[in-house]
């Protein structure tokens, strides 16, 4: 064999020039989602995850989705709808549960999870107050992928979820305070609103949140008089701003908040706290000092309530009466507008469900999409959640650390 060094050289630069095959970039594989629609469970939850035109859309995109029978009938969704968008019915809930993604609206419970043989995502709303220690063990043991749908945020940092939540408690608590205060069997004869020569009716929104904002909005819009309080002025402000007139606002003074509570017709409990129970702002004696027949909505009592006077009610008997005043305090409005919900749900999850497909699976949306990223609080068995791991004596990792090992 001939080892020449120079004509080795020579026949190396003569193969390089020679035409060479063209290397083309490998479109990354689509993923097939499998995805379980169970019905809700708990108590009073009409809502339901996915709408049949999503599940259309998905499945026009190559994806599986199985519904568990009678999943929509509580936002008023036949089995025969879902049928007619591509899913398939089942009747067995474990059959559901044995999808690789569970989708839901309210927090796993214990007999759903021993459902779950593993290794799958979950996806539904997260309510650490009364998240069981024993649930969170065991989809911690089963590897599950937990992912809580209220820490989701979108592209500019919100949490979509939680503010469409928020815009449909507001809109709704004033439609609820008008229809209790104009009943023609319990309410004071009046209309919310006002029409020429008749004064207005008086509202008192404490809280300037979402909830706060779109109860305002819906008011204003039926000409009610309104006044705005919360204990923070950058949220007045923002209120203000974003509604684009003029409204009555003020920090939470008792003697200035007392006054406001005594001339009104409605008020709107829609104070939040980031951690721990509503601050009461509203005491018995403020109550007391009401017009007979006024209404109280609290839409804060599902953080124990911003009035001292409430108390928990549910949909079959949503309003009870104390001095006089009329107090409605159901911890899920949006039960109420079931449908209204179940669409606003689907609309923010069809596009990450989408994009999901397209990237191959969970764990690519996971890595590039931060906010959705957010809302991780289980990782294949690890614990990402920094509140659940402090309340419930846990160890856990921040999701950011693990990335690199995915």
């Amino acid at each position: 064999m001939n080892t020449d060094p120079e004509l080795l050289k020579k026949l190396i630069q003569k193969g390089s020039l020679l035409p060479k095959e063209e290397m083309l970039e490998v479109e990354r594989k689509k993923g097939s989602l499998h995805i379980g629609i169970p019905k809700e469970t708990s108590f009073q939850e009409r809502r339901v995850a996915l709408v049949p035109e999503t599940v259309s859309l998905l499945v026009a995109h190559g994806h599986e989705v199985k519904v568990e029978s009678n999943a929509g009938v509580g936002a008023n969704f036949s089995d025969n709808d879902y049928s007619e968008a591509g899913a398939q019915i089942c009747k067995s809930r474990k059959e559901i549960y044995e999808c690789n993604i569970v989708f839901k609206v309210t927090p796993p419970s214990d007999e759903e999870v021993e459902l779950m043989p593993g290794n799958q995502t979950f996806i539904s709303a997260l309510q650490i107050s009364i998240q069981p220690k024993q649930v969170l063990t065991k989809l911690i043991k089963k590897k599950i992928t937990a992912i809580a749908w209220d820490y989701i945020q979108d592209e500019e940092g919100v949490f979509s979820l939680v503010r469409t939540v928020g815009e449909i408690a507001g809109n709704t608590s004033i439609l609820i305070a008008g229809e209790l205060i104009s009943s023609f069997s319990s309410g004071k004869g009046m209309m919310l609103g006002g029409i020429a020569g008749v004064q207005p009716t008086e509202v008192v929104i404490i809280g300037a949140g979402t909830v706060g904002e779109f109860a305002t909005r819906a008011a204003l819009g039926l000409g009610a008089s309104v006044k705005v309080f919360d204990n923070r002025l950058s949220k007045l402000r923002r209120l203000q701003n974003d509604i684009g007139q003029r409204v009555y606002t003020s920090i939470i003074q008792p003697k200035v908040l007392a006054k406001a509570i005594r001339r009104a017709d409605i008020v709107i409990g829609a104070l939040r706290s980031s951690v721990g129970k509503t601050p009461c702002v509203v005491t018995e004696l403020m109550i007391q000092e009401m017009k007979s027949g006024s209404v109280i909505v609290d839409v804060s009592i599902d953080q124990g309530g911003c009035f001292e006077t409430s108390r928990v009610t549910n949909h079959d008997d949503p309003t009870f009466v104390k001095h006089g005043v009329t107090h409605y305090c159901v911890p899920n409005i949006a039960s109420r507008v079931s449908r209204t919900a179940s669409f606003a749900i689907s609309n923010i999850f069809s596009p990450l469900l989408l994009e999901m497909g397209e990237r191959g699976g969970v764990e690519d949306l996971i890595r590039s999409h931060s906010g959705f990223r957010n809302g991780v609080y289980i990782y294949k068995g690890l614990l990402t959640n920094e509140v659940l791991g402090k309340v419930f004596n846990l160890k856990y990792k921040d999701i950011n650390l693990i990335l690199p090992g995915i």
